[in-house]
């Protein structure tokens, strides 16, 4: 029999031979999800056997992994800003970097007024969940190009009970206007903003495992802000706020995008590894 600890460390020098990045780490986190237990908790049963059905389950994790899909994919959740998320191929996976838009936007609201938002491009629907949950006077609209995303992001919202907050609708910022909403106080996106160049040059798993469509404008990264901010005004009130993630040396490019479409005030936010990642701006 095959002991935790033994499963651990034999997964672990697996992984790491084929390339895998924190291998012990990930060798525990798919153990946990096999016996159903959080992962400091294996730290108290390294003497525990498997059973034969949770080693196959296991073997058949790891050997997914070694293929560079995706942890989070693997498992089927993910955690962003508290909150426990179901993802799947269908949509890109919320990354730390992202709660860093959250942040920004909890500290330039006021949530003593009603605010209307627009999220657009919600795949799991993590931004809009997240901003629902923690501003009460909120109502987000919450709008993406493909229907499986927006299925996801609706069962994610019902997990939380947040039908009353969050309207879905399917929506194509390229090809559609801003229409269907009421005055807007703040419009927010993580739209794709890898060129098609850069996206040859991606880790394979995002290359090969999370939706192109999600990652990348097929073009130079940066359509999206070009579209939106243009579009922005329509529904935009005076004074209301454009937040967007951007791409590492996309500032400039998306500040002269903002300036050329009457957005004022812009201010820039670096992510933990000191990136330029958050931008913001008030439209006059």
């Amino acid at each position: 029999m095959i002991t935790v600890l033994e499963a651990i460390k034999l997964s672990t020098d697996y992984l790491d031979k084929k390339g895998i990045e924190s291998p012990r780490i990930n060798a525990e986190l798919l153990l946990a999800d096999v016996i159903g237990c959080k992962r400091l908790d294996l730290y108290l049963a390294f003497d525990r056997p498997l059973t034969d059905t949770e080693l196959n389950k296991y073997r058949e994790l790891i050997k997914r992994r070694a293929s560079f899909e995706p942890l989070q994919y693997i498992v089927g959740t993910v955690e962003f800003f508290g909150l426990e998320l179901k993802v799947n191929r269908t949509v890109l996976i919320p990354r730390p970097e992202t709660e860093l838009l959250i942040e920004e936007i909890l500290k330039k609201v006021s949530k003593d007024n009603v605010l209307n938002i627009l999220d657009i491009g919600c795949g799991s629907g993590n931004i809009a969940i997240a901003l629902a949950r923690n501003i009460e006077s909120a109502h987000v609209f919450a709008t993406d190009v493909s229907d499986d995303s927006l299925n996801l992001a609706k069962e994610n919202s019902g997990k939380y009970d947040l039908s009353d907050k969050i309207t879905f609708f399917k929506h194509d910022i390229l090809n559609e206007d801003i229409i269907n909403f009421p005055i807007l106080d703040i419009i927010v996106s993580n739209p794709p903003y890898v060129s098609k160049q850069g996206f040859s040059l991606l880790q394979k798993e995002i290359k090969d495992y999370e939706p192109r469509s999600a990652v990348t404008d097929e073009f130079d990264g940066l359509t999206f802000y070009r579209v939106i901010t243009q579009k922005a005004s329509s529904k935009l009130k005076k004074g209301g706020m454009l937040f967007f993630e951007i791409a590492q040396g996309q500032v400039n490019e998306v500040k002269e995008i903002l300036i050329e479409n009457n957005f004022r005030n812009i201010e820039v936010t670096k992510d933990y590894q000191n990136i330029e990642r958050i931008i913001s701006g008030e439209l006059i």
